[in-house]
């Protein structure tokens, strides 16, 4: 008579996620059940609820219709929800040429990373093939965003690129040089300027060691440090991620959720990489935490000319952080370009469907959705 829903879309993609809604709100209405439904997305929340409580630090904050709530909130928290939810921006940035491109474009820079025609697949003939002929190039102190639905290989990109996962043909090339194909045939340079922020900061920072020793084991591979000069260092780079110094002596269960994908960004800067791949790093952060780690990316690399390779499911967290965008679909690159280039139309009908997933902030949107039909590559 009671189904209480936590999170259940929170790390699906947006297509997925416009499915699972659906079975959801059929399922309540069909058998008259009652349901709570738990999330961090106001856009999500609007479509399924008929009244919101919207809660801070185990208090009420506001409590009314969920049109009310979404029209008129009553409270200055409601409204950074509103404003952090996962729906398109009212505006799309055009996205940064490269550094040394001219006013007119006629100055080709060359690229910081190039992708060519890269096969990958896995198990050990490498088949089936999770990735088709990729080719793309990103550049530094810009963001390269790498969007698609679960599966459609944007993962899979990422470890190519970072050595984590053999390739089958084509080659990876960094600064004008071809890379190993794993990590144990590059050196170690080459795995400095490249760094990996895992989507799951719980699992990707060693539970039983302090954030002074995490953040200290990349000082001492990359660059030898020891004693003194490990603990100066350990505390500019939590500094650097806005986390107080003090931090340094605690174990990442004393830490929240933001704050745990925070060090994990410190790490990785750690090695004070060229390339950045964050992988759904935001996915499971709640929409204000997200935003904060959005913010923070733009500003570390404003002062560190640092390049990112942003992969996510998220559409509208793409669109608020990247430069150019590739859009990926069965392991296949079906679009890519500038960022605005690729979100305003005419768009390639996977993008037109990937687009039409993201919810409006209104709670008659999933009713009323009609989705374009799904095309193969």
């Amino acid at each position: 008579r009671l189904l209480i829903l936590d999170e259940p879309t929170t790390a699906l993609d947006v297509t997925t996620q416009v499915e699972v809604l659906r079975a959801f709100k059929k399922l309540v209405r069909g058998r008259n059940t009652s349901a709570i439904y738990v999330s961090h997305d106001l856009a999500v929340v609007a479509q399924i609820a008929d009244r919101i409580l919207v809660l801070r630090n185990g208090a009420m904050v506001e409590h009314a219709t969920a049109e009310a709530i979404i029209a008129r909130p009553a409270e200055t928290y409601t409204r950074q929800l509103i404003g952090a939810a996962h729906v398109m921006p009212a505006t799309v940035s055009p996205g940064r040429a490269p550094p040394g491109t001219g006013p007119s474009g006629a100055a080709t820079p060359a690229p910081l990373l190039r992708v060519s025609g890269v096969n990958a697949g896995y198990g050990r003939s490498g088949q089936p093939l999770a990735l088709r002929d990729v080719s793309l190039e990103a550049f530094a102190s810009r963001t390269l965003g790498i969007i698609g639905e679960s599966g459609s290989g944007k993962t899979t990109l990422g470890r190519v690129i970072a050595g984590l996962m053999p390739i089958r043909s084509g080659e990876v090339g960094f600064e004008g040089q071809r890379l190993g194909t794993s990590v144990g045939t590059r050196s170690r340079e080459q795995l400095r300027a490249i760094q990996f922020v895992f989507q799951m900061a719980d699992v990707a920072l060693n539970p039983r060691h302090r954030v002074d020793k995490i953040l200290g084991r990349p000082l001492s591979f990359y660059f030898g440090l020891s004693g003194a000069e490990t603990q100066r260092r350990v505390r500019e780079l939590l500094t650097l991620v806005e986390l107080p110094e003090d931090y340094a002596s605690r174990y990442p269960r004393q830490l929240s959720g933001g704050e745990r994908q925070r060090v994990n960004l410190a790490r990785a800067l750690a090695a004070e990489p060229k390339l950045i791949v964050c992988d759904e790093i935001t996915s499971a952060l709640d929409t204000v935490v997200a935003q904060a780690i959005l913010d923070l990316l733009r500003d570390l690399q404003e002062r560190l000319d640092v390049g990112y390779l942003f992969i996510s499911h998220d559409v509208s967290t793409i669109a608020r952080i990247a430069d150019t965008i590739a859009v990926m679909q069965n392991g296949e690159i079906v679009e890519m370009g500038r960022t605005e280039g690729v979100l305003t139309p005419p768009h390639h009908p996977y993008t037109e469907l990937l687009l039409s997933s993201v919810p409006d902030m209104r709670t008659d949107w999933l009713d009323t959705l009609t989705l374009p039909k799904r095309s193969g590559v």
